[in-house]
């Protein structure tokens, strides 16, 4: 669901970026080794995968790679590098890589590097999440109710159905506003405070013109959660 991408290239960081976003992932991009492990160190956010440069300013990405390993974090990561002889390969997943892209690459064998490392990583999220009544349909970005009658299928936007899996994804537990913000949000994208509550009353009223009921509380005071006892109703 969400991407680190660390590409000192300003073209190639772009274009990586708004393939991936057209894709529904979130992407914190980052031009240096330094910066990314501070993203790395933020305990406000979990990535899914990492696209991180070999060549990189003031860390390389061998070397934020091998400094990941040291401390066991276990985060998924794609190597990008224009040295593809086999003995930078050998050295690349030494390192502690996953997978190594040689540029230059295809954004389609990008996105299926991506899939290969995601169905590896214990974040990875089905095509489908169920819960009770309510199955969120990931191929077709719809959230199936089976608690209507007749069965409702309700077209969600982007952001809507990352809130959705988010939630699904912890069913029953309580999560902040503010846990919510960062995880769902490009960290430089400097959201207003009161954006996820905005996307709550939405999603609360395009539910309503369904007839269904939401299966989103408002914690007051403490944050929002996927309660599944209303999805079983």
């Amino acid at each position: 669901m969400r991407i680190l991408l660390v590409e000192d290239e300003e073209d190639l960081g772009l274009a990586i970026k708004q393939v991936l976003v057209s894709e529904k992932y979130i992407v914190d991009w980052v031009v240096d080794g330094v910066e990314a492990w501070h993203y790395l160190e933020n305990e406000w956010t979990d990535y899914t995968v990492a696209i991180i440069d070999w060549l990189l300013p003031k860390l390389s990405g061998l070397e934020l790679c091998q400094r990941m390993r040291s401390h066991q974090n276990p985060l998924p990561v794609l190597m990008l590098t224009a040295l593809g002889q086999p003995e930078n390969r050998i050295t690349g997943l030494d390192a502690g890589a996953d997978d190594y892209l040689v540029k230059p690459f295809v954004m389609e064998e990008l996105l299926a590097r991506l899939r290969a490392l995601q169905r590896r990583s214990p974040q990875f999220q089905p095509h489908t999440l169920t819960i009770g009544q309510f199955t969120l349909d990931d191929a077709n970005n719809v959230l199936c109710v089976n608690v209507t009658q007749p069965p409702q299928t309700i077209p969600l936007t982007v952001k809507e159905f990352q809130i959705f899996a988010y939630l699904m994804k912890y069913p029953d537990r309580i999560i902040s506003g503010s846990k919510i913000r960062n995880q769902l949000w490009d960290l430089d994208a400097e959201p207003m405070s009161n954006v996820v509550a905005a996307q709550m009353r939405l999603i609360r009223r395009k539910l309503a013109n369904y007839n269904c009921i939401c299966p989103i509380e408002t914690i007051r005071g403490q944050g929002y959660r996927f309660n599944s006892n209303l999805a079983l109703a």
